[in-house]
Protein backbone atom coordinates (compact mmCIF):
# COMPACT_ATOMS: atom_id res chain seq x y z
CA UNK A 1 0.00 0.00 0.00
CA UNK A 2 2.68 2.00 0.46
CA UNK A 3 4.00 2.19 -3.02
CA UNK A 4 1.01 2.79 -4.56
CA UNK A 5 0.76 5.67 -2.30
CA UNK A 6 4.16 7.20 -3.06
CA UNK A 7 3.72 6.24 -6.91
CA UNK A 8 0.58 8.52 -6.79
CA UNK A 9 1.90 11.16 -4.66
CA UNK A 10 4.97 11.29 -8.04
CA UNK A 11 2.36 11.48 -10.59
CA UNK A 12 0.31 13.61 -8.73
CA UNK A 13 3.33 15.66 -8.39
CA UNK A 14 4.31 15.54 -11.73
CA UNK A 15 0.93 16.34 -13.67
CA UNK A 16 1.57 19.48 -11.45
CA UNK A 17 5.01 20.39 -12.46
CA UNK A 18 3.76 20.18 -15.79
CA UNK A 19 0.40 22.20 -15.79
CA UNK A 20 2.21 25.25 -13.75
CA UNK A 21 4.88 26.28 -16.67
CA UNK A 22 2.21 26.24 -19.45
CA UNK A 23 -0.14 29.09 -17.06
CA UNK A 24 3.01 31.11 -16.69
CA UNK A 25 3.76 30.81 -20.05
CA UNK A 26 0.63 32.52 -21.03
CA UNK A 27 1.08 35.43 -18.78
CA UNK A 28 4.69 35.73 -20.25
CA UNK A 29 2.98 35.90 -23.77
CA UNK A 30 0.82 38.47 -22.22
CA UNK A 31 3.53 40.43 -20.68
CA UNK A 32 5.38 40.51 -23.74
CA UNK A 33 2.72 41.67 -26.02
CA UNK A 34 1.58 44.61 -23.46
CA UNK A 35 5.25 45.25 -23.12
CA UNK A 36 5.58 45.55 -27.08
CA UNK A 37 2.45 47.62 -27.12
CA UNK A 38 3.72 50.19 -24.68
CA UNK A 39 7.33 50.13 -26.85
CA UNK A 40 5.19 51.25 -29.75
CA UNK A 41 2.35 53.41 -28.34
CA UNK A 42 5.87 55.00 -26.70
CA UNK A 43 7.13 55.38 -30.20
CA UNK A 44 4.43 57.71 -31.37
CA UNK A 45 3.39 59.30 -27.97
CA UNK A 46 6.88 60.79 -26.43
CA UNK A 47 8.39 62.57 -29.67
CA UNK A 48 4.51 64.05 -29.72
CA UNK A 49 4.81 65.18 -26.39
CA UNK A 50 7.92 66.85 -26.21
CA UNK A 51 7.04 68.92 -29.20
CA UNK A 52 4.25 69.73 -27.40
CA UNK A 53 6.25 70.46 -24.52
CA UNK A 54 8.34 72.47 -26.46
CA UNK A 55 6.12 75.09 -28.00
CA UNK A 56 4.15 75.14 -25.07
CA UNK A 57 7.45 76.07 -23.14
CA UNK A 58 8.63 78.62 -26.27
CA UNK A 59 4.97 80.25 -26.08
CA UNK A 60 4.71 80.68 -22.35
CA UNK A 61 7.99 82.68 -22.74
CA UNK A 62 6.43 84.75 -25.30
CA UNK A 63 3.60 85.43 -23.61
CA UNK A 64 5.76 86.16 -20.46
CA UNK A 65 7.73 88.74 -22.53
CA UNK A 66 4.49 90.24 -24.08
CA UNK A 67 2.61 90.89 -20.79
CA UNK A 68 5.31 92.56 -19.26
CA UNK A 69 6.58 89.74 -16.81
CA UNK A 70 3.36 88.56 -15.70
CA UNK A 71 4.35 85.37 -14.70
CA UNK A 72 0.43 83.90 -14.34
CA UNK A 73 0.13 84.62 -17.59
CA UNK A 74 3.13 82.30 -18.88
CA UNK A 75 2.21 79.69 -16.08
CA UNK A 76 -1.09 79.63 -17.45
CA UNK A 77 0.56 78.15 -21.10
CA UNK A 78 3.55 76.61 -19.58
CA UNK A 79 1.77 74.33 -16.89
CA UNK A 80 -0.05 72.43 -19.44
CA UNK A 81 2.21 72.16 -22.08
CA UNK A 82 4.81 71.26 -19.33
CA UNK A 83 3.16 68.88 -17.01
CA UNK A 84 0.98 65.92 -17.42
CA UNK A 85 3.06 62.27 -18.56
CA UNK A 86 5.86 62.03 -20.90
CA UNK A 87 6.44 58.36 -20.95
CA UNK A 88 3.32 55.81 -20.90
CA UNK A 89 3.22 52.56 -19.04
CA UNK A 90 1.53 49.32 -19.60
CA UNK A 91 -1.55 50.57 -16.62
CA UNK A 92 -1.92 53.65 -19.06
CA UNK A 93 -2.12 51.39 -22.29
CA UNK A 94 -4.00 48.81 -20.52
CA UNK A 95 -6.01 51.76 -19.75
CA UNK A 96 -5.82 51.33 -15.63
CA UNK A 97 -4.72 54.63 -15.28
CA UNK A 98 -5.43 57.66 -17.08
CA UNK A 99 -2.98 59.23 -19.53
CA UNK A 100 -2.36 63.02 -18.79
CA UNK A 101 -1.05 64.66 -21.84
CA UNK A 102 -1.09 68.03 -20.28
CA UNK A 103 -0.59 69.31 -16.80
CA UNK A 104 -3.90 70.26 -14.67
CA UNK A 105 -4.54 74.05 -14.08
CA UNK A 106 -5.76 75.16 -10.44
CA UNK A 107 -8.61 76.86 -10.39
CA UNK A 108 -7.85 80.15 -9.43
CA UNK A 109 -8.77 80.86 -5.22
CA UNK A 110 -10.55 84.16 -6.50
CA UNK A 111 -12.27 82.10 -8.69
CA UNK A 112 -13.72 79.26 -6.50
CA UNK A 113 -14.58 81.54 -4.02
CA UNK A 114 -17.09 83.43 -6.55
CA UNK A 115 -18.46 79.98 -7.41
CA UNK A 116 -19.83 79.84 -4.28
CA UNK A 117 -21.36 82.40 -3.73
CA UNK A 118 -18.85 83.97 -1.11
CA UNK A 119 -17.91 87.31 -1.38
CA UNK A 120 -14.49 87.92 -2.43
CA UNK A 121 -11.92 89.83 -0.33
CA UNK A 122 -9.46 92.24 -1.69
CA UNK A 123 -6.15 93.84 -0.98
CA UNK A 124 -5.92 96.66 -2.45
CA UNK A 125 -2.08 96.91 -1.86
CA UNK A 126 -1.73 93.69 -4.06
CA UNK A 127 -1.69 94.11 -7.84
CA UNK A 128 -4.51 91.70 -9.18
CA UNK A 129 -4.05 90.39 -12.21
CA UNK A 130 -6.97 89.77 -15.02
CA UNK A 131 -9.98 91.22 -12.97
Amino acid sequence: MGKRLRRKFRTGMVAALLVLPAGAQADFAEDAGMGTATVLANVVYMPTKVAYAALGGLTGGFAYLLTGGNYMAAEKVWTPSLGGNYVLNSNQVWGQEPIMFSGELDPAPAASLRLSGERESRNYNQPHYGQ
